[in-house]
């Protein structure tokens, strides 16, 4: 008797915020099994609460966690994993290049708390002076950042360090990009990915802009950062050409034994490039089966061909959202970030928009209002989360007031919600919040007013960002959602009928980011003798599930409703430019002048 072998699996591994998630998937995409371990998040108390640190240490260990739980609960055998990819939020990671042990980045004394703090946080905005001081050089390199660098971006935090960090412990530091640090701790080896250097750190590839190095030494230099030109740039990785840099998924190299053992897995098993965590999403998301009609599909093309995804917006929706478009041509998008190459399939480009807190947003603005401890104990006592609570109390006052939907009822209120800045498409990180329209209630149908209202502007400033990149070029006619605000209907209505498009909810809800870094997996597994790997695109035609489709509601009465609110919200956004600059001109020469 002859004994037949296990068939193909792959694992994905996701980092988010707040954890770390595996999955195991088979050679057709269906997940097999899912594991989520939370991970630590430090605000030192120094700074106020405003510095955002984590852990690689602590992180891989949620990693391992996470592994052998999807192991142990689906039964496969770890001799069938080919493959394993990651994605992670943009954060930077710091690193010794002598003992690659982590280095702290704790101010004001950088030293070790036993945490391994090594990790500054993609949301950690302690470098603002530094970014303004970058893009005040109007560097070219810019442009391929919507124009500036923001300062979530990892090159504003490297100069921080650079200026705050004692000298002799600098001189000893490497610098990685997450997902990039976490396939390098599986792997020993120091390859980057184009993902995160294009997108996070300002190297441009290779015959871009007659671009020879991929890092631009003139940039650096003039910024403060010349010691990064040092020993061809190896604090970053080196230079392009020598294949230390890669396209998503492409094969890193095998498993380390380390690693290995603490996995719970074989050595030697195929290592995918990395890719930030919203650009997992676009890869779990856009190649979706979905029956869309004649004019939101490109006609010149088939169905499945790769030109489709020119025409479909990825928006990664949790804590903050970040929109994914891919173009076969660069297309420059003022505040939004790139265009960047090869960064997900070699010679294509994307541009990523973003709104830096939606989700965050909405819990903010709930746990703030006075009834939210109270209606908490309500929905507990229904058995529902606080966001399926309060949609039911939304449908029950549109009914109990008879009004025509449910945007009536927030008709007029009229809520801007940058708290956190703005990213795109204005790209402006003091832009704050306002209100009109806010009374004296402190009920729970007060607090439900402000929900409804919170998420109608994410879906306003949804549409605004596709249409300044369609203005420019992208030719957007549907949205490929992923993360957790895909379960809220209310919230996908909304956008499906702000921005008069399709929006495409995907079969693992849950799990499409996660998804599509197992998708990484299989792409480093198809690897041949030469490392040559399969097309990513055709990995997610096969690998890729139905969705479910969210049409526009049809209703000409709350279309023209939400379209004139737009119009109020655009007013909202420019005005609040107007007056802090008014304010700023009639405070030049004064004493206030510059006081924060």
């Amino acid at each position: 008797m002859t004994l037949r072998s296990a068939p193909d699996h792959y694992i994905g591994i996701d980092v988010g915020t707040g954890s770390a998630r595996a999955c195991i998937i088979d050679t057709t995409g269906d997940i097999k099994a899912l594991a989520s371990e939370n991970i630590k998040l430090w605000q030192p108390a120094s700074y106020g609460g405003t510095h955002y640190e984590q852990s690689t240490t602590d992180i891989w260990n949620a990693i391992c966690l996470c592994v052998r739980s999807v192991l142990a609960t689906s039964s496969i055998p770890p001799t069938s994993i080919r493959g394993i990819g990651f994605d992670a939020t943009c954060s930077l990671a710091v690193f010794t290049h002598d003992t690659d042990a982590p280095v702290p980045v704790t101010g004001p004394d950088f030293t070790n708390d036993g945490n391994d703090r090594n990790v500054i946080l993609w949301l950690d905005h302690r470098p603002l002076a530094e970014a303004e001081a970058i893009n005040a050089t109007g560097h070219p390199l810019l442009k391929y950042v919507g124009g500036k660098m923001s300062v979530e971006m990892e090159i504003p935090k490297v100069l921080w360090l650079k200026n705050n960090m004692p000298e002799e412990l600098w001189e000893r530091c490497k610098f990685y990009d997450l997902a990039d640090a976490l396939t390098h701790i599986a792997t020993g080896e120091e390859t980057r990915s184009f993902c995160s250097a294009v997108c996070k750190q300002g190297f441009v590839p290779v015959g871009v802009d007659g671009s020879v190095k991929g890092w631009q030494q003139d940039f650096l230099e003039n910024i403060g950062l010349g010691d990064l030109v040092k020993n061809d740039f190896r604090k970053m990785g080196g230079v392009n050409g020598s294949g230390n840099f890669l396209s998503a998924g492409e094969l890193v190299g095998g498993l380390c034994e380390k690693a290995a053992k603490e996995l719970g897995l074989p050595a030697g098993i195929a290592i995918g490039s990395g890719v930030i965590d919203a650009y997992a999403g676009w890869i779990g998301t856009v190649g979706a089966k979905v029956k869309l009609s004649r004019d939101h599909l490109d006609e010149s093309a088939a169905p499945n061909d790769v030109s489709q995804a020119f025409t479909r917006l990825a928006s990664v929706a949790g804590t903050s959202t970040c929109h994914l478009a891919m173009s076969r041509e660069p297309v420059f998008v003022p505040g939004v970030w790139g265009p960047y190459r090869d960064v997900l399939i070699p010679d294509f480009w994307m541009a990523e928009g973003g709104q830096s807190a939606t989700g965050e947003l909405i819990k903010h603005m709930l746990e703030t209002h006075a009834a939210y401890d109270e209606t908490v104990k309500e929905a507990e006592a229904a058995g529902k989360n606080i966001y399926d609570y309060l949609n039911d109390h939304l449908r029950h006052l549109k009914e109990e007031t008879k009004a025509p939907s449910i945007s009536y009822l927030g008709r007029h209120f009229f809520f801007y919600g940058d708290l956190w800045g703005n990213r795109s498409p204005i790209a402006d990180p003091n832009m704050r919040g306002a209100i009109i329209g806010m009374s004296s209630d402190k009920s729970k149908d007060g607090m439900v007013l402000l929900y409804y209202s919170t998420m109608e502007f994410i879906a306003l400033q949804t549409r605004q960002i596709i249409e300044a990149m369609n203005k420019a070029g992208h030719s957007i006619l549907s949205i490929f959602m992923s993360g957790s605000q895909c379960q809220n209907e209310i919230l996908m209505d909304l956008i499906a009928t702000a921005c008069d498009m399709p929006v495409l909810i995907p079969r693992y809800v849950n799990a499409a980011v996660v998804h599509g870094a197992a998708m990484l997996g299989a792409k480093a597994a198809s690897a041949d003798k030469d490392g040559k790997t399969e097309p990513l695109w055709d990995i997610m035609d096969r690998m890729s599930k139905p969705g479910k489709v969210v049409w526009s509601s049809g209703d000409p009465a709350e279309k023209k409703l939400l379209d004139t609110k737009y119009e109020v919200f655009l007013d909202q956004c420019r005005t609040q430019q107007e007056y802090r600059k008014k304010i700023d001109e009639a405070l030049k020469g004064s004493t206030l002048e510059g006081v924060n």
